[in-house]
């Protein structure tokens, strides 16, 4: 299973403040991204990118995704060495996420590329 971190969410409450902060800090440049919830995603690298998000009020701690060739066997595998997996759930047109938690509570996430997935509001 391929390691490489592919994406990090940073969650603010207050997601201009956040994104003043992290982008005086290391010169980021935001985009929003549409849905329900702010998210505003910035690229770090070629294959690294990036968001401020206010989707889970409250939380605090980076959530860091790894890129994974199949979705649905990377969170299986997950769920067979003890942490939880959720279901996967479509970016539409760019891939596929699970947020998941090791056996330790630690949150992270998989990524599958496959811009071929769908729009669940269509």
């Amino acid at each position: 299973m391929p390691t490489q971190v592919v994406h990090f969410e940073i969650p603010a409450d207050d997601t201009a403040q956040g994104r003043e902060f992290w982008g005086a800090l290391f010169g980021w440049q935001f985009q929003a991204f549409p849905g329900p919830f702010e998210y505003h995603m910035t690229r770090v690298s070629e294959q690294t990118g990036g968001a401020i998000t206010n989707m889970e009020p409250g939380k605090h701690g980076l959530r860091v995704y790894f890129d994974v060739d199949d979705i649905n066997a990377g969170a299986a595998k997950v769920t067979e060495l003890g942490g939880e997996a959720n279901e996967a759930r479509p970016v539409p047109g760019m891939g596929w996420f699970s947020t998941c938690k090791d056996p330790h509570g630690n949150d992270f996430g998989l990524w599958q590329t496959d811009s071929s997935a769908p729009d669940p509001n269509a």
